[in-house]
């Protein structure tokens, strides 16, 4: 298996790396083994100077790591420096808050002293999705690295030179080498490391299919894993809502990134009796949207990330409507180089349709409608996945009560769903399980041990 850079806009490659043979992924195995010992002894204060550090690098390079992100992806240049932006944060927010988050916790008992300590594992194995090549790695890589462990990357095949960037910005920060490491291996050289008893919880986010796969692996080895899974998140547009402020932002919500992305808002579930007036907004927004080179200031919409990708959104796109889903915008592939793909709206999709039962990754709003409040939320929380969902409603207090009984990780209302370093991130049912981000992440990888001194 090689890892191939092919250029998303044109469709040509750009680079080709080897895969490790047996014997390069047994020195960096090696490698980690011996740095951890050190790296979880190494002060917190220390550990955090370096993710400062790599904040800083980031923001110093920031142009051309969005670049790089565009070339290989395919992502609006806009967008990939706000990516590389929000590295730098999540490297900040840690550096400020881990060692305060990392503190023995006090617990009265019958013990002279009782406390819980929160320590590292040892290394932590992520694998992680191409759509956000820099983010997801270091929304996974920051809080492992604070909390003291080693970090292994299994970078999605496709973009090989923002995993090599992104091992070299943590190694010329400081962080020891090792400590930091992308596998350049094979999905079988994968599981291999997931049973490595050098290796001791894995992270990781991408499909249903490979949650279920690698949960089963590290099972057999009995090693803690956090699942970042698939999503259909419901966009929730009540009666009373404002309906330009949602469909203004229901544009971003859905085709941000091409919307390749597991908490895009995918289900626009909308009460009956406002629906007619938001597909108009929505669809003279969506139609309006600037498609082109994504390394272009002005393009808002760039290519899908594969050809494959493309082929299959447009798959489901054909059978929903072939079984009575109503196109409203777009719905084809654009002719050229490229994999560039329409912004498309989906009306009256059922249940059954491809379009409402798959996680349609691309640029395809599918639209829902219910009767009133009850049915909208019946219908948002009938699906299998429950990552995020958002409500709209002029109503705060009725918006709350909504998102509470919202079955998902992570509930907005009035606003997009989007993570954030501050809040935890993840989701329940088939979305998986387990959190990033915030204390509740930082601890994720952690062990939590009693201590109790008699």
């Amino acid at each position: 298996m090689d890892f191939t850079s092919i250029n998303p806009t044109t469709g040509e490659m750009i680079k080709r790396y080897a895969s490790w043979t047996d014997s390069e992924l047994e020195q960096a195995l090696r490698l980690t083994a011996d740095a951890s010992p050190a790296w979880q002894s190494t002060r917190i204060a220390d550990r955090c100077e370096r993710l400062e550090k790599v904040a800083a690098a980031l923001r110093n390079r920031s142009d051309s790591y969005a670049a790089q992100i565009t070339l290989e992806m395919g992502k609006p240049i806009r967008e990939a420096r706000a990516e590389i932006e929000k590295c730098a944060w999540v490297c900040e927010f840690f550096a400020e808050n881990a060692e305060s988050f990392l503190q023995d916790e006090p617990v009265e008992t019958d013990a002279s002293r009782s406390y819980v300590a929160f320590q590292p594992l040892g290394t932590v194995m992520g694998i992680m999705p191409w759509n956000f090549p820099f983010w997801q790695v270091f929304r996974f890589a920051v809080p492992v690295l604070a909390a003291g462990n080693c970090a292994l990357l299994k970078h999605a095949s496709n973009v090989p030179q923002c995993a090599e960037a992104i091992e070299e910005v943590f190694l010329e920060s400081g962080v020891p080498p090792g400590v930091f490491q992308w596998l350049r291996i094979s999905h079988a050289q994968s599981e291999k490391v997931i049973e490595d008893k050098r290796v001791h919880a894995i992270s990781l986010t991408g499909s249903e299919l490979a949650g279920r796969r690698i949960a089963a692996l590290a099972g057999k080895s009995l090693k803690k894993t956090v699942l970042e899974l698939g999503g259909s998140d419901p966009f929730v547009v009540l009666a009373d809502a404002d309906l330009e402020l949602a469909a203004t932002t229901a544009v971003t919500a859905r085709f941000q990134n091409c919307g390749q992305s597991c908490i895009a808002a995918k289900r626009f579930i909308l009460v009956e009796s406002i629906a007619d007036e938001f597909l108009a907004l929505l669809k003279s927004k969506v139609d309006a949207l600037a498609i082109g080179d994504p390394a272009r200031e002005e393009t808002q919409i760039g290519p899908m990330a594969r050809s494959d990708l493309r082929d299959g959104v447009h798959r489901a796109v054909i059978e929903s409507v072939r079984q009575g889903a109503v196109i409203l915008s777009g719905s084809e592939p654009i002719e050229g180089p490229g994999y560039f793909y329409r912004p498309s709206i989906l009306d009256r999709v059922q249940p059954g349709m491809p379009a409402y039962e798959e996680e349609l990754f691309g640029p395809v709003a599918v639209v829902l409608r219910a009767s009133d409040e009850k049915e909208a939320l019946e219908i948002a929380n009938r699906h299998r996945y429950g990552l995020g969902a958002s409500v709209w409603t002029r109503d705060r207090a009725r918006g709350e009560d909504f998102a509470r009984r919202l079955q998902c990780g992570a509930a907005f209302v009035n606003g997009m769903v989007k993570s954030d370093p501050r809040m935890p991130f993840g989701g329940v049912k088939d979305s998986g399980y387990g959190r990033e981000l915030s204390i509740y992440g930082l601890r994720e990888f952690t062990n939590i041990k009693s201590v109790w001194i008699g």
